[in-house]
């Protein structure tokens, strides 16, 4: 598990977490039955708060990425690659969503936006 913290982002660090550890799941860098590291021990290398990094576990069973074993800890969900290719869509298609939201309220046109992101990308 590979994180970087950025503590001048606008999101949060729990929704820095869980996107970094989602992105890593979902393209397989995390691969099935990975045993994320305990959240004090996560918390600790990562100069965070334990609260913070219980959030992103949370959110990350939330979106069915990893289980809770009692007592053993939390580990990588298997996934089918439909499975997987859902889940990225889903989360890529909500993100999408507030982005066009950001993109309409400056008046921003489809193919402006596309244009942008053809720069960028």
């Amino acid at each position: 598990m590979n994180v970087t913290i950025s503590n001048t982002s606008e999101k949060p660090i729990y929704q820095q977490l869980y996107e970094q550890i989602s992105a890593q799941i979902l393209k397989g860098e995390l691969e099935s039955g990975y045993c994320l590291p305990p959240i004090r021990q996560a918390a600790l290398e990562l100069n965070v708060s334990v609260i913070t990094v219980k959030k992103a576990w949370e959110e990350l069973e939330r979106s069915g990425l990893i289980n809770t074993v009692t007592g053993k800890g939390c580990f990588v969900a298997e996934f089918s690659q439909e499975e997987m290719l859902r889940i990225r869509n889903e989360m890529v298609l909500k993100q999408m969503e507030s982005d066009t939201s950001y993109y309409r309220s400056f008046g921003l046109t489809l193919d402006e936006v596309i244009g942008l992101l053809k720069k960028i990308y």
